[in-house]
C-alpha cells in the first residue's frame, strides 16, 4: 500500500483555507483521518481522505488529558497505521508524536513538497496566502522558507 498519510485538522483547514486542499490529493495516494478531526474540519472532507476509526480508545483518552481531540486521535490512528506519516502542525502535538516514535511532517512540508514534484511553481504565494489566512510562522523559519525562491 505504500505510506499512508494521516492529517491533523490544522493542515486540512490551512490548506482550505486557501484553496489548495487538493495538493494533499496530488501529492499522497492514501490519505486518512479520524471522525474526530473531520468535526473539527467543521463541514465534509473530499471523499479521497478517508475516515478511519480509532481502535485504542483508550490511547486517545490518555492523549486528550494533554492535546485536543482531534490530534489525540490522529497520532493514536498513526500509532496503529503501519507506514504512516502524520501531518500535524501544533508544536505540543509534534512533540507528543515524536516522542512515540511517529513519522510527522508539518504544512509548509507538503507544500515544500509539491515544489519538488512540480505540482506548484513556487512556494511563495502560497506560503504568503498561508500567513495571510493567520497560519502561525515565526520570520526566521519564513525566512529560510523563501530564501532559495
Amino acid at each position: 500500500m505504500g505510506i499512508v498519510i494521516i492529517s491533523d485538522t490544522s493542515c486540512l483547514i490551512s490548506l482550505d483555507k486557501i484553496g489548495q486542499l487538493d495538493l494533499l490529493q496530488k501529492l499522497f495516494q492514501h490519505i486518512l483521518t479520524t471522525r474526530a478531526v473531520q468535526v473539527e474540519f467543521g463541514k465534509e472532507l473530499p471523499n479521497w481522505i478517508r475516515i478511519q476509526e480509532v481502535q485504542n480508545t483508550s490511547k486517545v483518552q490518555e492523549l486528550e488529558t494533554i492535546l485536543d481531540q482531534g490530534e489525540a486521535s490522529a497520532i493514536a490512528l498513526a500509532l496503529e497505521t503501519e507506514s504512516s506519516l502524520l501531518i500535524i502542525d501544533e508544536k505540543k502535538g509534534r512533540k507528543v508524536a515524536q516522542n512515540l516514535n511517529i513519522s510527522i511532517i508539518g504544512t509548509l512540508r507538503v507544500v515544500q513538497m509539491a515544489k519538488q514534484k512540480a505540482i506548484i511553481d513556487s512556494t511563495r504565494p502560497l506560503i504568503e496566502a498561508l500567513r495571510e489566512a493567520g497560519f502561525r510562522l515565526s520570520p526566521k523559519i519564513l525566512d529560510i522558507l523563501l530564501k532559495d525562491e
